[in-house]
């Protein structure tokens, strides 16, 4: 006999399912009947059945400082990856974070009674608490593994589809080498600094791997293990209105950018416009590529905007460079005939600190030639087999060194 309860979920998910089309992210059959399937709420500990269906993530561990350790992600974003993924009935899974278990159940049905998942976690409560919620779910095609995933199934098994659920900033060899002919592996690499995409890697016909797809987003990073990524927020104000995510990669002295919004003010206006439904992650991308320190999320609060400190881009702050003597961040402007940034928005850059004027002017050349060159190309991530490679600017080329597999990234010819 359905309960209130059985009937109130069954309409959040299909309100949820339909959420996710309304924000333009493609829905397989499959994808979408294995949404509608499995019961959100029943993986979502301490959250209401509106929190359990909203779109918006749901953390479920937080660190001693406050940091997200684990969550369960926007549904939006579990589409997306379980579209990349592209699983078939029969398939092995391997994924790369447990969580609570509701991937691994989605995972569980799209595989049918013939497939079977594994999901690994590096925390010993996290795999319990996943244990207990796919039982109770009477998930029984999912097997849930403590351990570091960067190391892969422990006994070797090869897999059909890999996919990793937490940010990398590097991709293990055990990812790559335990994927059966014709496989597929999902990753939401870390390109440089705070951008990060979901990468569907395949196998390429002569060597390496090429993206089949590749989405912006964003994940909690691994950690405790062979790939971990650690990042630090630093405050740029002394009221801690304004702070900066710093990654591994950074060398820069948070001590002298401590306040650098009380030097003076360095801004540029490039030219390059962005209507109501364009998006800026391809740009974000490129600058990405062409700063070597890459782009990195300046978080501001509604008082430091009010108070004129700031001026980002967005409700949230803007994408930002960090120099030794510098910081620039994005902004824009209604474009020159646009009734305001919403018809028409012109990309601009501010900076502060000693550096800024040339770190402004070497942004704003970026963006120009990113705009008259790059701007409609298609762009391809790979993993070479050789793991070599150089970063040719001018043509749209550029190699990401790693330790353990180097990336390249191509803006493929017009």
């Amino acid at each position: 006999m359905s309960t209130d309860l059985d009937i109130s979920s069954v309409a959040l998910r299909r309100a949820m399912v339909a959420g996710i089309k309304d924000a333009g992210y493609p829905l397989s059959r499959d994808v979408e009947q294995a949404l509608l399937a499995v019961e959100r709420h029943a993986f979502v500990p301490g959250a209401s059945l509106a929190e359990a269906y909203a779109a918006a993530i749901v953390v479920t561990k937080r660190g001693p400082g406050g940091e997200v350790l684990s969550c369960l992600s926007a549904p939006s974003i579990v589409a997306l990856q379980l579209q990349q993924l592209d699983v078939r009935p029969g398939h092995r899974v391997l994924e790369i974070g447990a969580g609570t278990g509701y991937n691994a159940a989605l995972l569980g049905h799209l595989v049918g009674p013939g497939g079977h998942v594994t999901t690994i976690d590096v925390d010993a409560d996290i795999v319990d608490d996943a244990r207990r919620r796919l039982a109770a779910a009477e998930v029984g095609n999912v097997e849930v593994v403590l351990g570091d995933g960067a190391l892969g199934y422990p006994d070797g098994v090869q897999f059909d589809r890999i996919v990793a659920t937490v940010g990398a900033w590097d991709i293990p060899q055990s990812w790559l080498s335990q994927l059966a002919p014709g496989g597929r592996l999902v990753v939401p690499l870390r390109i440089r600094g705070s951008i990060t995409r979901s990468i569907a890697f395949e196998r390429g016909e002569d060597s390496g791997w090429r993206s089949a797809d590749h989405q912006l987003c964003g994940f909690v990073p691994l950690r405790d293990g062979a790939a971990d990524d650690p990042r630090r927020t630093i405050s740029l104000t002394a009221d801690e209105t304004v702070t900066l995510q710093l990654h591994q990669e950074h060398t820069v002295d948070p001590a002298r950018l401590a306040e650098i919004f009380d030097q003076p003010r360095t801004a540029a206006w490039t030219g390059v416009t962005f209507g109501p439904m364009a998006s800026v992650e391809w740009l974000y991308l490129w600058l990405s590529c062409t700063e070597t320190s890459g782009l990195c999320r300046l978080a501001t609060d509604a008082a430091a905007v009010e108070s004129g400190v700031i001026a980002p881009m967005f409700n949230w702050g803007a994408m930002a460079v960090a120099a030794d003597d510098a910081l620039a961040y994005l902004t824009w402007r209604a474009a020159e005939g646009a009734r305001d940034r919403r018809e028409l928005a012109e990309v601009g850059i501010i900076g502060h600190g000693p550096g800024a004027s040339m770190l402004v002017d070497r942004i704003a050349e970026r963006i120009s030639l990113w705009d008259r060159h790059f701007r409609h190309r298609a762009v391809t991530i790979e993993i070479p087999d050789d793991g070599a490679g150089f970063s040719e600017p001018a043509r749209g080329r550029f190699f990401l060194d790693r330790p353990l597999n180097s990336v390249a990234v191509r803006w493929m010819e017009a």
